[in-house]
């Protein structure tokens, strides 16, 4: 049997890399990897490793095959199996000794996925880092095998590819703390072998996280440091030797360290050698890779210091670090972006000063680090303005480049706002001001040179938000001066968005400043000039408007021709659909500031151009209207729902909605089938709900009475969603009882038709999703209507049935309906439901525990554990006595191999804590330990799926009545 496994594994191999027929390759691929999960690999990818005939190719498949063997599917072999295991991998340690290394790494990361598996004393009294030891002064022709594995034991520790439970691996990771002396011996040892010094500084920056019980001083005067320090002058170890030096800062402040006065040994030889790298910075000879690594240091040393270094006692360190911001390549430059960041918040942070005492105290501490750090946060500003001017040839820029040239711009962005926390808004517009001036000048001069003053807008734009709006220095020259700007494309684009960020400015400026007219003259002209400049002029509008509402009061007419040009599409206007809605909101919130007769009678202007282009297709006929695409309707219905969601006048509104219904009804009517036009009425008529409220009258029902004939008939999730937002806001309401009962009744049964398994939940999650919103909706906003009902207990087994749907959000929308329900059985306001809740959880409790618990040990997906903790704990807390019965029941089912004894009394311990009124953060963390267990592979997940059956589980759903 084992000879055939051998002899097909081999033809496979050779099929996979050879074959010249790609379906071929493709299927000895995939009967490798199926190979690869059975028992028969363990022997098969053993023999051939130690088969000395076998190609480079079988060696690098076995070795994987027999360490993923190792990590994932060690508990299917019997426990006599380890001794012969660690046998032969210890052989093919040294038979791999001298290659190739990719095999060889894959034998060392399977002996130390074994190591944490087995207990400490299986490798004898001292463990394996001692056993290491032992092999290593006993056979020193195998060191470099030894070595590797030496600097791998550390690393696989966090490795969630070793299926192990978790106490297991917190055992591990402690083991080799009480090892670290004896491997930093072991490394000190070899680092006389010059060959291998590359090697002992990895392994070094491998173990310093375990080196808890070793102190500073200690490590101060250890051979190992002194090594790595003196490396960082070398070309040849540099990289290594970063590393190192990097790990031994964060060692300095790891929580696990003692207070940072007791690591001051390590810390002051420490910063001396990295301060000697500053002048490789500006070498230009240096490697850019080498550069890189020390600009790296730099970046470490400043974030885990900056507590040090706000204090202003260390501003040597400050004033490196403004010299890697200024280096040339970006890469290296914004390295330094996230100290900036961390030091401005320490800064102005409270909880710096927190040992300064009295209030004066602290203020007085503040201003004068505030003041000490004024000059390097200019320069700062100075230096990274100039990173977001456009080169040259960006119009030869890719997709990809171009993109990574607007995310340096953010990150710049992000800076600058950082430095006006410290520097203040006002301040820094003044460094930004001056740069603009020198832009402007030199733009005169060399004729069109547009980049540098484009560059210091657009970090004038990005503080914005920073500036004061009662500034009177800057701004009042930056206004008149934007007019006079080049209309350079991407020049009149951020001119745009400066406008647009300052409006809240332009708003508060004296009126006898003429800022706003030549100002919308410019947003005209890049509604005219290009997309890309339209859609910044029509953003910038929009703030306008919203922030300066009552500049335009007397300028409707203006407004309105911008907006009939814009949405018309003549006139010159290059405002795209989608952009055109910011026109829309911002005329909408014009008409919110005027007197509701004028108010009316915009509201129609606005409107009508939308409604008239419906019209207009509704009118050439039914085919027309079936058949128009989806396009045609949305981009003016779109319209509509940003004119209901921005006119804050609910009774203006209303009128407007009742007028236009029985346009929209009409759609309704003959485009029910068409999934996104539906979407985009039914997120109109929501907006309409949510602004008009009461004032929508007998509107409201005529649009119920739609959506509850269409539902039925051409299951849109939309009318689901659009009715959530009807209960949301009228479900408290008495005198619409009758007409929402109805609407509960026809939803919640037509839906529970169309969700009767799991698989009817995985092919329509849209209407799973949508329909158990609803159902959380009625929980909160009209119990009366929705809980004594029958519809009640059978939505609880539809949302039974559909618990393990891996789709998120519907997943999410059942699970917080079941937890509404428990949570309501609980509350005060819940009494009067109480019994009759509990009627219906007690019934279904054993299954449903056993279905949560299923979904908790690996049929949902881990990223649903806070979820599935919460529906466990409200379940917990309702129902606490009978929740542990049904635990306890359940994991009982659980074969001993997946779960032992233990594991089921801790998890039963979880439970009568969350009954007990333990917090969900407390519990969450215990109930991710028995997930993991649960889902340490493949093998026990399906053990333990296989026991708990969710998808096999049958419920009695009561019978629709007519």
């Amino acid at each position: 049997m084992e000879a055939q496994a051998t002899a097909t594994v081999k033809e496979a191999l050779a099929a996979l890399y050879h074959h010249p027929d790609d379906t071929i390759r493709t299927a000895a691929d995939r009967w490798l990897q199926k190979f690869q999960h059975t028992l028969d690999a363990w022997q098969v990818a053993d023999s051939l490793l130690h088969d000395e005939s076998s190609n480079l190719e079988t060696l690098m498949f076995c070795s994987q095959t027999l360490r993923s063997k190792v990590q994932r599917d060690f508990e299917e072999l019997p426990s006599e199996a380890f001794r012969p295991l660690q046998d032969s991998l210890y052989k093919l340690l040294k038979k791999f000794n001298k290659g190739p290394p990719k095999v060889r790494t894959q034998i060392c990361i399977a002996i130390a996925a074994l190591a944490v598996h087995v207990p400490v004393e299986d490798w004898g009294g001292g463990g394996i880092v001692n056993w290491l030891g032992d092999e290593m002064k006993s056979q020193q022709e195998f060191i470099p095998s030894f070595l590797e594995l030496l600097i791998i034991l550390p690393q696989e520790t966090s490795s969630y590819k070793i299926a192990v439970r978790p106490e297991r691996r917190r055992q591990f990771e402690n083991d080799l703390c009480s090892s670290a002396d004896v491997a930093l011996s072991l490394l000190t040892a070899c680092l006389g072998l010059d060959e291998l010094k590359e090697q002992v500084l990895e392994g070094f920056a491998s173990w310093l996280r375990f080196c808890h019980g070793v102190s500073a001083s200690t490590l101060a005067s250890h051979p190992l440091v002194h090594t790595s320090l003196s490396s960082l002058n070398t070309d040849q170890f540099l990289e290594a030797a970063v590393n190192v030096t990097s790990e031994l800062i964060h060692f300095t402040v790891s929580r696990d360290s003692s207070g940072i006065t007791e690591q001051f040994p390590l810390i002051q030889i420490l910063i001396p050698h990295v301060m000697g790298l500053k002048e490789h910075l500006k070498d230009s000879s240096k490697d850019e890779e080498d550069v890189k690594a020390i600009a790296r240091l730099f970046a470490d040393m400043g974030d885990s210091y900056v507590d040090l270094i706000a204090t202003g006692d260390a501003m040597e360190i400050v004033n490196a670090l403004l010299e890697v911001t200024s280096h040339s390549e970006f890469d290296i430059s914004s390295m330094t972006f996230n100290f900036w960041h961390h030091l401005k918040r320490n800064l102005t942070g409270r909880d710096s000063y927190a040992s300064c005492g009295s209030e004066m105290s602290i203020e007085a501490e503040r201003n004068r680090r505030m003041q000490i750090f004024r000059p390097p946060f200019e320069i700062l500003v100075s230096l990274v303005s100039s990173r977001v001017e456009y080169p040259e040839d960006y119009h030869t820029f890719s997709e990809e480049d171009r993109r990574d040239f607007r995310h340096a711009r953010y990150a710049v962005s992000d800076v600058l706002i950082d430095a006006t926390d410290v520097l203040g808004g006002d301040s820094t517009l003044k460094i930004l001001f001056m740069k603009l001036i020198q832009a402007c000048g030199s733009c005169a001069e060399q004729n069109q040179n547009w980049q540098p003053v484009e560059a210091a807008l657009f970090c004038i734009q990005a503080i914005a938000k920073s500036v004061s709006v009662e500034e009177k220095e800057i701004l009042p020259q930056v206004m008149p001066l934007l007019p006079r700007l080049p209309h350079q494309e991407l020049l009149l684009q951020t001119v745009c968005s400066t406008i647009g960020a300052f409006s809240k400015w332009i708003d508060a400026a004296p009126a006898e400043l003429p800022i706003l007219p030549p100002l919308v003259d410019i947003l005209n002209k890049g509604m005219s000039t290009s997309e890309d400049t339209a859609a910044a002029a029509s953003m910038a509008f929009k703030y306008i408007c919203e922030d300066c509402r009552g500049k335009f009061s007397g300028s409707l007419d203006g407004l309105f021709q911008i907006y009939h040009i814009a949405i018309s599409g003549v006139g010159g206007y290059k405002v795209s659909s989608e952009d055109s809605l910011h026109l829309v909101e911002a005329l909408s919130v014009v008409i919110t500031t005027l007197p509701p007769d004028h108010a009316r009678r915009a509201l129609e202007l606005i409107c009508m151009p939308v409604i008239n282009s419906l019209q207009e297709i509704i009118q050439q006929g039914e085919n027309t209207l079936q058949q128009v695409p989806a396009r045609q309707l949305t981009v003016h219905i779109d319209r509509l729902s940003c004119i209901f969601s921005n006119v804050k006048l609910p009774e203006v509104v209303a009128e407007a909605v009742n007028r236009y219904w029985p346009t929209l009804k009409v759609i309704f009517d003959h485009r029910a089938w068409d999934t996104r036009t539906m979407e985009s009425l039914c997120r109109s008529c929501k907006f309409a709900v949510r602004t008009c409220g009461r004032f929508m009258g007998i509107t409201i029902g005529e649009m119920l009475l739609e959506i509850q004939t269409l539902y039925q008939q051409h299951n849109q999730s939309c009318f689901l969603y659009l009715s959530s937002e009807v209960i949301k806001i009228f479900g408290s309401d008495p005198s619409c009882a009758s007409y929402l009962a109805s609407l509960i009744q026809t939803l919640f049964n037509h839906t529970i038709q169309l969700l009767r398994t799991i698989q009817d939940f995985t092919a329509r999650p849209d209407i799973a999703d949508d329909c158990f919103l609803l159902a959380s909706r009625c929980i909160r906003y009209c119990p009366d209507l929705f809980v004594p009902t029958e519809l009640f207990p059978r939505l609880v087994d539809c949302a039974m049935t559909g618990i393990t749907i891996q789709h998120r959000e519907a997943c999410k929308s059942i699970l917080c309906f079941l937890s509404d329900t428990f949570d309501l059985a609980k509350s005060p306001e819940g009494e009067k439901y109480r019994e009759l809740i509990n009627t219906i959880v007690l019934q279904r409790g054993a299954t449903l525990t056993r279905i949560m618990i299923a979904s908790l040990t690996g049929a949902l997906p881990s990223g649903r554990l806070e979820e599935v903790s919460y529906v466990l704990l409200s379940l917990s807390r309702a129902f606490g006595g009978n929740m542990l019965n049904w635990t306890r029941d359940c994991i009982a089912l659980i074969p001993p191999q997946a779960l032992t004894d233990s594991e089921r009394s801790r998890f039963l311990t979880i439970i009568s804590d969350a009954s007990s009124g333990s917090s969900l953060g407390s519990l969450t963390d215990r109930f991710a330990e028995i997930s993991e267990v649960c889902r340490r592979n493949k093998t026990v997940q399906e053990i333990v799926q296989g026991a708990l059956q969710p998808h096999d589980l049958t419920f009695t759903v009561v019978p629709r009545h007519s």
